[in-house]
């Protein structure tokens, strides 16, 4: 399915006709670039390889995959497939595909990275409820054991502990367009996505 690449701006509300408070998410969309059909033959499956923001300089090898199309390199390269190839044969390599391929109560799926917190302890990252909190406690906010001495004498793998939290891959889905800024290029999508401020997101119809 077809979508885009954007950035998420902030976070506002907005009301509905009968007053209702909207939460959304304030997200620039585009506009985006068609650098590359992937096709059966070629390369196995079915996709659009969209570019997002133009980058002053790069590499050779990504200065070469933009030169061909006489497109300037771009910061943001992600690919949307398709499931036959008759729904690319509409796009063209160096097409402009812009916001307005989105229309006021599309349902789309929003994906970015969350917010990095760097090394956390086990209480934020999972949730521990933590130890007793007072009576002279010396585990408050502590590890504890993480496996038994003797067998099988290691932690088992997969244990929850502390480490570095966040900057993930997630997806939301089913989240609605409250509203669309053609002259802008702003989708307003209702309730919240992953990532902090002007974090690259991919925004597609479901």
């Amino acid at each position: 399915m077809i979508g885009l690449l954007g950035r998420k701006v902030r976070m506002t509300q907005l009301y509905s006709n009968t007053g209702k408070v909207i939460p959304v998410t304030v997200v620039k969309a585009g506009p985006c670039i068609v650098v590359q059909k992937k096709e059966e033959k070629t390369d196995g499956y079915i996709a659009l390889q969209l570019g997002f923001e133009a980058k002053p300089k790069t590499n050779k090898p990504y200065a070469g995959h933009f030169k061909k199309i006489k497109v300037e390199p771009m910061k943001v390269l992600t690919e949307f497939r398709f499931d036959k190839p008759a729904d690319i044969e509409k796009f063209s390599v160096g097409q402009e595909v812009k916001v307005d391929i989105f229309t006021e109560g599309d349902e789309v799926s929003v994906r970015g990275l969350t917010r990095g917190r760097g090394f956390q302890g086990g209480v934020r990252r999972w949730g521990w409820h933590g130890g007793p909190a007072t009576h002279g406690s010396m585990s408050h906010r502590r590890i504890g054991s993480v496996g038994s001495g003797s067998s099988p004498g290691h932690p088992w793998r997969g244990r929850h502990q502390a480490g570095h939290y966040g900057m993930e891959a997630v997806t939301i889905k089913n989240l609605k367009v409250i509203k669309v800024e053609l002259e802008q290029n702003l989708l307003y999508i209702k309730g919240a996505i992953p990532g902090s401020a002007y974090t690259p997101v991919e925004i597609w119809k479901q």
